[in-house]
């Protein structure tokens, strides 16, 4: 990102307001990702990771959470601010419409086979970001097996979320902290 680049307020409500609506049922993350690092180059590689990663732990939903970090990394406060509501506005007017149609929504044929398919697109999204990641950050021994430790104690033992983050956060803290050199 150009560090004299400074975002107009209208740019950053419009920008999350179409992300809003594009991902309206989920996979907000691969398309924040696609427009605001691949496509208008506002925050780097590195600085999305560390948003998303924030968004993650912080309680909350995350692509709020992350919405809330580019826009404070963008214009600060108000930037957050605007963000958020850019993100939120346009599924808010949605959901209210649906509600006020929904005993004429559930007449609709083939209204379940379509919400099938877009969740399933939304989880197609989420792998891809992953796999995005997985190429562009550093490869390492470290980082790759709390990914994997993760995965297996969630994904596979089905082990509370917030005991695999209290072990598991303090050991890749430790892993990636800078060592002075010459230390064995």
């Amino acid at each position: 990102m150009d560090n004299d680049l400074k975002v107009s307020l209208a740019s950053l409500y419009g920008v999350f307001l179409r992300l809003g609506l594009y991902s309206f049922g989920g996979g907000i993350s691969s398309w924040v990702h696609r427009e605001i690092v691949e496509v208008r180059r506002w925050v780097t590689e590195e600085e999305f990771v560390a948003g998303f990663a924030l968004g993650q732990i912080l309680p909350g939903v995350n692509s709020t959470n992350l919405t809330i970090y580019i826009g404070q990394h963008l214009r600060g406060g108000i930037g957050a601010g605007v963000a958020l509501a850019g993100l939120l506005s346009g599924p808010f007017v949605i959901v209210i419409a649906a509600g006020i149609a929904y005993r004429y929504l559930l007449q609709v044929q083939g209204l379940q086979a379509a919400m099938s398919g877009v969740a399933a697109v939304a989880v197609g999204m989420l792998l891809r970001l992953g796999l995005v990641f997985a190429r562009r950050l550093p490869h390492r021994i470290m980082p790759a097996s709390i990914a994997a430790a993760t995965f297996i104690a969630v994904g596979v033992f089905n082990w509370p979320l917030i005991w695999v983050v209290l072990v598991l956060a303090p050991v890749s803290i430790a892993g990636a902290w800078p060592r002075p050199v010459g230390d064995a």
